[in-house]
């Protein structure tokens, strides 16, 4: 469907829709795409969803039950006492999953709103469409997915038996005299699982690349910003909705914490305060990860600011000095219409709109948006609050905080 913005002249110029999407291509896409798993249009969501997390979860139910490990024995953490491996395969890898139908409506219609609202000027045109443009090769791209894949096996793996594996004996290993020893569901978690797991999120995290290098070449061209727009982000204010999309992945990093955390509780003896560093941590993460590329506009929107105040200062002191000269120092007759003559509403709202221009933001990330993710990241943390006091006492501190 064509839309038709307003040229700088006021023709209007019919701008096809920019053909973009952040989710809809790449290997995985195809394959999904010939297994019937996913459509050209992000659907088969539950199908997909309920194949993948299968895929990592079922066999390592089946394999610990044929082992003994599912609910207890001789280890220290059985399968399915395990919160990590449930919380990691059947919530956060279906969030994650999730996220890609939200990512690809709420993208495809924000780079539509910088023709709409005029934002690009014809000339610059094809250096927006050539923005988006350059940003397809790399989501497509099956050398990045290859990459990823050896980052996982070659980082990833050893990344989580470093610094995630429990230091006790569990469903997927014991420890030994050489180390940890893998059990049978071990071996399918370390091989199978798990770098299924990592590459959905180093993908996300590379798709998060792609679009900051996106908004860097759009933030480099000259938008036509309008320092008077209503939402005191020269029309850019549609930018900073933005994060809404990936709130999904602030849940579901804060959902992994949240498992990881509860292990080290349960069975390391560990309190919940003594993670405030890693919940900290984690919170800037998201919030730079999805925020962070939102400032490649803020150089141009502090010289719109600037521009606007120097320009419309200017008009609003030659109106209101003409106004001065006519109305007070003129001469006009004492009985003269001033209530509702037109010199008056063009004082006021020449006024508005420059108290609109003084206010203006130079920085598209709201307090709301900030405060917005922590919540979405540490919202799966609060379940954890019931290590350090009873059910009754936090809601009794949960009502009090709320009324």
């Amino acid at each position: 469907m064509d839309h038709s913005p307003l040229s700088p002249h006021g023709i209007q110029a019919k701008v096809a829709t920019p053909d973009f999407s952040l989710v809809l291509g790449g290997p995985l896409f195809q394959l999904w795409l010939r297994s019937r798993l996913s459509d050209d249009a992000e659907g088969l969501l539950k199908r997909r969803i309920v194949v993948i997390a299968l895929l990592a979860w079922l066999p390592l139910v089946l394999i610990s039950a044929i082992s003994g490990d599912a609910l207890g024995g001789a280890i220290a953490v059985p399968f399915l006492l395990d919160a990590e491996v449930h919380v990691r395969f059947l919530l956060a890898i279906p969030v994650l999953v999730a996220a890609e139908l939200l990512v690809h409506l709420r993208l495809r219609r924000v780079m539509q709103q910088f023709l709409d609202r005029g934002l690009i000027a014809d000339t610059d045109l094809p250096r927006f469409q050539a923005a988006i443009d350059a940003a397809m090769p790399l989501r497509n791209s099956p050398r990045a997915e290859l990459l990823l894949i050896a980052i996982v096996y070659a980082v990833g793996l050893f990344i989580w038996h470093t610094f995630v594996v429990l230091d006790t004996s569990t469903w997927y290993a014991r420890p030994g005299a050489d180390g940890m020893q893998f059990t049978a569901a071990g071996w399918w978690y370390v091989l199978v699982s798990l770098p299924i797991f990592q590459f959905l999120l180093l993908r996300w995290y590379f798709r998060m690349f792609i679009w900051a290098r996106l908004l860097w070449r759009i933030a480099r061209l000259p938008l036509r910003l309008l320092p008077t727009h209503a939402d005191r982000l020269g029309g850019l204010g549609f930018i900073s909705g933005t994060f809404y999309a990936f709130t999904p992945l602030a849940v579901a990093h804060g959902a992994m914490l949240a498992a990881m955390l509860a292990n080290r509780i349960f069975y390391g003896g560990a309190a919940l305060l003594d993670f405030k560093l890693e919940i900290l941590l984690m919170v800037v993460f998201m919030e730079l990860l999805v925020l962070g590329p939102l400032l490649f506009f803020t150089p141009q929107l502090a010289q719109a600011k600037r521009d606007g105040n120097r320009e419309y200062g200017v008009l609003v002191m030659r109106h209101n000095r003409e106004f001065d000269d006519k109305w007070l120092r003129g001469g006009l007759p004492d009985d003269a219409e001033k209530i509702g003559n037109q010199d008056m509403s063009s004082l006021v709202d020449l006024g508005s709109s420059y108290d609109v221009v003084r206010g203006m933001r130079t920085v598209p990330v709201s307090r709301d948006a900030i405060l917005f993710l922590a919540a979405a990241t540490v919202a799966p943390l609060i379940p954890l609050l019931l290590t350090m006091m009873s059910a009754e006492e936090l809601l009794r501190k949960l009502a009090g905080m709320l009324f």
